[in-house]
C-alpha cells in the first residue's frame, strides 16, 4: 500500500491539524460575504476554521475555552458539521450548508432530469448567463452547490454522496 507524503514533512511523522476558532470580526466578515453571495443573514454556529480554507459549524456543549483546551493536549482533526470552503473567487458552501442556513439568492432550479444527473456526479448545462458558486435545487430539495460558467455548472458533490446506479 502506498504512502501519502507531504512536502517538508518526514515518513511517519504526524501532522497536527489546528482548529482555529473564529472570533466576532472574523464571523462577520464570513457573514457579509454570505449574504452578499447566498442571502444568508444568520449563521446559528460557533464557526471553526480547520486548515487554510475550511469553515465549519459547531453547536455542541463545549465552550470556545474548552475546544482550546482539548485540541492543545488531544489531536483534534474535525469538529463539527463542514459549512463551507474560503475559495479565491468566493465561498464555496458545502452539501449539507443549504438545508442547515437560509439561502435566498443565487439558487437554480433544476429538473428532475437534471437533478438525477447531478446527484450522479456530472456537470449540468443552463442557459442561463450566470457566474460564480450557485445552489441548486429541485422541487423543495437543495442537491448542494455547483460553480456556473460558460453556460455549465460544474458539479461539487462528493463522490461519497452520490448516487452509484
Amino acid at each position: 500500500m502506498g504512502r501519502c507524503t507531504f512536502p517538508g514533512v518526514s515518513n511517519g511523522e504526524k501532522i497536527k491539524m489546528t482548529l482555529k476558532i473564529l472570533d466576532k470580526k472574523d464571523k462577520k466578515k464570513i457573514l457579509a460575504e454570505l449574504e452578499k453571495q447566498y442571502g444568508i443573514t444568520e449563521i446559528p454556529f460557533l464557526l471553526i476554521q480547520a486548515g487554510r480554507e475550511k469553515i465549519r459549524g459547531y453547536t455542541g456543549s463545549l465552550s470556545k475555552e474548552e475546544i482550546i483546551k482539548l485540541e492543545r493536549n488531544v489531536n483534534i482533526e474535525t469538529a463539527g458539521i463542514y459549512i463551507l470552503n474560503k475559495e479565491q473567487d468566493g465561498l464555496r458552501l458545502s452539501f449539507d450548508a443549504p438545508n442547515l442556513l437560509n439561502v435566498s439568492k443565487n439558487i437554480i432550479e433544476i429538473s428532475d432530469e437534471q437533478a438525477e444527473a447531478w446527484l450522479f456526479g456530472r456537470d449540468i448545462e443552463t442557459e442561463k448567463d450566470i457566474k460564480g458558486f450557485v445552489i441548486i435545487k429541485n422541487k423543495e430539495d437543495f442537491l448542494g452547490c455547483g460553480k456556473a460558467s460558460q453556460g455549465r455548472i460544474v458539479n461539487f458533490v462528493p463522490k461519497e454522496r452520490r448516487r452509484k446506479n
